[in-house]
């Protein structure tokens, strides 16, 4: 069973499940516990009512150090296993599996908003939500999640990337150069949208003395911002040496 207590003594193999180091995870962990304290406080039950015996009674659940709750959390956001493989990973049932996860994903983006690492939704509102010193430095990219294939046809020609056979859903990404941290994401969109795409159908507005750097992907992309920088492909050997 994966144990956060031994998960500890492996920072680096803590890293590869989790995305965080110990000491990121410690940070998080006060947070998480604050808000899942907020949402389900201890004198209450799950649908609000005042208890009638005091909380703890009972079997010790396997979950119930709140640094395994977010381990399993995090587990699952980072490496997205099936529910069954958490399940063994964690000493859990399939359906016990999908009740954590709906009951504490909402706990998880609290406890990031009450630490302001949760990313911009809002284009409009993305320059505000600056306030590093000096020209911002930012880099704007693409991402894809897989997703199941859709069954109906059209919806499957939606998600369908052109690449690599994969179903998928995109976002577009904003990443501040310096602090490494995604500072804004877009809506969620289908694979079939190209990046460019993403990125004009929400205007974002980027502060003042913006520096920001594209790929290929953004071609034809200039936003009121101070400069962009785009790397150019090499041309091929034959072409540039052909006589």
């Amino acid at each position: 069973m994966l144990s956060y207590n031994k998960l500890r003594n492996d920072p680096r193999q803590f890293l590869a499940l989790t995305g965080l180091t110990p000491a990121e995870f410690d940070r998080l962990v006060t947070a998480f516990c604050g808000a899942y304290q907020r949402r389900y406080p201890t004198d209450r039950t799950l649908a609000g009512q005042r208890r009638q015996r005091f909380p703890g009674g009972g079997r010790t659940g396997v979950l119930q150090p709140p640094q395994q709750k977010l381990l399993l959390l995090l587990v699952y956001l980072k490496t997205y296993p099936l529910q069954a493989v958490l399940a063994e990973l964690f000493g859990l049932s399939q359906p016990g599996v999908n009740y954590w996860l709906h009951r504490l994903l909402p706990v998880l983006r609290v406890a990031l908003d009450d630490l302001g690492l949760l990313p911009e939704r809002d284009p409009r509102h993305f320059s505000q939500s600056q306030t590093s010193p000096g020209l911002p430095r930012l880099i704007i990219d693409g991402t894809e999640r897989r997703r199941q294939r859709p069954k109906n046809p059209e919806k499957q020609a939606l998600h369908y990337s052109g690449k690599k056979k994969a179903h998928c859903d995109k976002n577009v990404v904003v990443l501040e150069v310096p602090s490494q941290r995604i500072d804004f994401l877009s809506a969620t969109c289908v694979g079939k949208m190209h990046d460019k795409g993403i990125a004009d159908r929400g205007p974002i507005i980027y502060p003042p003395g913006t520096i920001l750097y594209k790929d290929t992907g953004f071609q034809g992309y200039e936003p009121a911002v101070l400069r962009t920088c785009q790397p150019k492909k090499k041309a091929a050997w034959g072409r540039t040496h052909a006589g």
